[in-house]
């Protein structure tokens, strides 16, 4: 789905937070975002569910990201925001139907509560009709 979204703000999911944190490879409008981001020129949200996903794939051993080393970027980058995991998220999780996994379809209905992109590579996101997305 397209849709437009103030330029300089998004949502970004899980890997796409990790692949910046970690220095990784991305897709060139991911990048330009979070360059934008460090710039102070852009400001990115981060879910709630994002964090808790990080806290368990790293204390699993699946990512070498920590939630410190978020932490740390979100505090050298003050336009890194957190978006909690609340109500509304969940309210507007319900009307996503094309996203089954549910920490996907939390991240999209952040997007879709703030009217935002999201920043994902993941394909269940992108294509889903409901929130507008850029890799």
């Amino acid at each position: 789905m397209t849709s437009a979204s103030p330029a300089n703000e998004f949502v970004t999911d899980t890997m796409a937070l990790v692949l910046r944190v970690e220095r990784r490879r991305m897709g060139e409008r991911a990048k330009a975002a979070f360059e934008a981001l460090e710039a102070g020129a852009a400001t990115i949200h981060v879910p709630g569910i994002v964090l808790a996903e990080i806290l368990y794939l790293s204390e699993r051993g699946r990512l070498s990201a920590s939630v410190e080393k978020v932490a740390e970027y979100m505090r050298r980058n003050p336009n890194c925001k957190e978006a909690p995991l609340n109500l509304a998220v969940i309210q507007a999780a319900r009307a996503i139907a094309d996203i089954p996994e549910l920490h996907d379809r939390l991240i999209a209905a952040t997007g879709r509560l703030l009217g935002l992109q999201v920043i994902t590579i993941d394909p269940a996101i992108q294509s889903s009709e409901f929130v507008g997305t850029l890799w």
